[in-house]
């Protein structure tokens, strides 16, 4: 490590910290804006989601690949190139004049940018800091990409709302520019490996299992059972990766991926938390503002400020979160942020209906989001805890993998627990409000068929009052639904927590 930089100083968390902004920014932005992008660029929406889903899928596939490259390039060298490729992309997104042009730009390059960087902030900030102020900037680093994701809806809103789409882009350029510029803040890492440690064939693997899991998962909403025929063959092939990886380890040649790594307990049971934390988190974040600008039809602009709450509940609690590891382990500091998520949850779960206001759904909102600050900010860092610095790379590219694979669950597995819920909101409607239909099945296929084409309340309310009463109950019983599942999922995280190995962190 370059010793000209202190550990003292937080000039390289805030840079790497931005770089983890910049990429989770990336994937949620957008989201609002695809109206404007569709006029723009005179394409289609599948078009633009399948730009949009191939930035995930990108990402995930390379990042094994960019775990290992950190040794035989340098992390610090890796980071940079990243950046650099990063800023390329977002420029040529920036100044798109097709839907092919936003493809190369933002899903290849920035895809492949972001899968350079991402591991390698990990690392960076895990071989620069130690003891309590390792896990301040774990905790940070961490959490950027959370608040990230869920301000990003805010973000563009605001630009497509009063400037452009293409000012998002832009003002990621910039943070590109200020990262390249402090450069020098950030410690030198040699190399430990050689380009002759290159396992290609193991690369080829990898990204072959991943390019099918990611893009199986993607397809979830949209054609399951093709979907989980991909799936499966995405796990076979990542199965046949796991088992050519220790063989190579055992003949004597350096892996991709050293397997031996998943027999530390906190590295196995640490990522399968980060990975259902930002599923649970992703899900709930598309399915609210599902809710706001299909039902409440909120413009872009006030569903990222409805949204707002949960970001400053994540923000708050996770920079608190460190400095409560001198009197509570992580564990059960992580413990009561599932407490309080699942608790939001629930509050959630009661509070979707025709005549909802924004003001109602902020309290679930926020203490859903404390909740999930408190399990982000730390569960990185307990990930890693016991992992040696020379196998810290390949960790941080088992990680990173997981957060990518959330953020990827989220948005499909939510698609379907909706379609369950709305289905199940049907049954309920009509036995209540129409029950000489109650056995029916065309006319319940009839009502789900008028819910797709109207779902807005002010066409809802021109009707008479059993089809409101009939639409009311499917939105309260589907998002009640995705809340319900959402609770779940945050207590298996609870479970999880106590099977991770803890101890107090000691201070510098």
């Amino acid at each position: 490590m370059n010793e000209t930089v202190k550990e003292n100083s937080w000039i390289p968390l805030i840079v790497v910290a931005c770089a983890s902004f910049i990429i989770a920014l990336d994937a949620t932005f957008m989201n609002v804006s695809i109206s404007q992008v569709v006029a723009d660029l005179n394409t289609d929406v599948s078009t633009l989601q399948m730009i949009m889903s191939f930035y995930t899928l990108i990402t995930a596939a390379f990042m094994l690949l960019s775990a290992k490259l950190q040794d035989i390039v340098g992390k610090k060298k890796l980071f940079l190139i990243g950046t650099a490729l990063y800023g390329v992309g977002t420029f040529t997104a920036s100044v798109s004049s097709s839907a092919a042009m936003l493809f190369v730009g933002w899903s290849v390059i920035e895809g492949i940018a972001g899968a350079l960087m991402m591991p390698a902030t990990i690392s960076i900030i895990s071989g620069t800091y130690s003891g309590e102020k390792r896990t301040i900037a774990l905790a940070i680093v961490g959490v950027m990409g959370a608040i990230a994701a869920a301000v990003g809806p805010l973000f563009g809103g605001v630009m497509t709302t009063f400037f452009s789409w293409r000012y998002g882009f832009a003002c990621e350029l910039i943070i590109v520019f200020i990262i390249l510029i402090l450069q020098n803040k950030i410690p030198s890492f040699a190399p430990t490996e050689s380009k002759s440690d290159l396992d290609i064939t193991g690369s080829i693997i990898s990204f072959v299992g991943l390019v099918l899991l990611v893009l199986g998962i993607l397809m979830l909403s949209n054609d399951t059972s093709t979907s989980i025929v991909i799936i499966i063959l995405g796990l076979i092939a990542l199965t046949i990766f796991a088992l050519f990886e220790i063989k190579r380890k055992r003949s004597g040649k350096v892996p991709l991926l050293d397997m031996d790594l998943f027999k530390d307990r906190n590295l196995r049971v640490g990522t399968t938390i980060l990975l259902l934390s930002y599923l649970a988190m992703g899900g709930a974040l598309f399915a609210v503002s599902l809710y706001l600008q299909s039902v409440l039809e909120l413009n872009a602009f006030d569903t990222g400020l409805t949204t707002l709450p949960l970001t400053v509940g994540l923000l708050i609690f996770a920079v608190v979160a460190p400095s409560l590891t001198g009197k509570m382990k992580h564990k059960t500091i992580m413990a009561i942020g599932c407490i309080m998520s699942i608790i939001g949850c629930l509050i959630l779960s009661y509070q979707f209906r025709l005549d909802t206001t924004t003001i109602e759904l902020m309290p679930g909102l926020f203490v859903m989001g404390a909740g999930l600050g408190f399990l982000m900010a730390l569960c990185t860092d307990i990930s890693l805890i016991n992992i040696p610095k020379e196998s810290q790379n390949n960790a941080s590219g088992i990680n990173t993998t997981g957060q990518t694979l959330g953020e990827s669950l989220g948005t499909a597995i939510i698609g379907i627990i909706l379609i369950l819920g709305v289905i199940g909101g049907i049954y309920t409607a009509v036995d209540i409000y129409a029950p000489e239909h109650s056995g029916d099945e065309q006319y319940h296929q009839d009502v789900y068929d008028y819910f797709q084409k109207v779902g807005n309340i002010n066409e809802v309310k021109a009707e008479n009052s059993t089809v409101v009463n009939i639409v009311d109950t499917i939105i309260q019983n589907a998002m009640a639904f995705v809340m319900q599942v959402t609770a779940i999922i945050m207590g298996i995280v609870f479970v999880l927590t106590f099977r991770l190995q803890d101890k107090h962190i000691k201070k510098q």
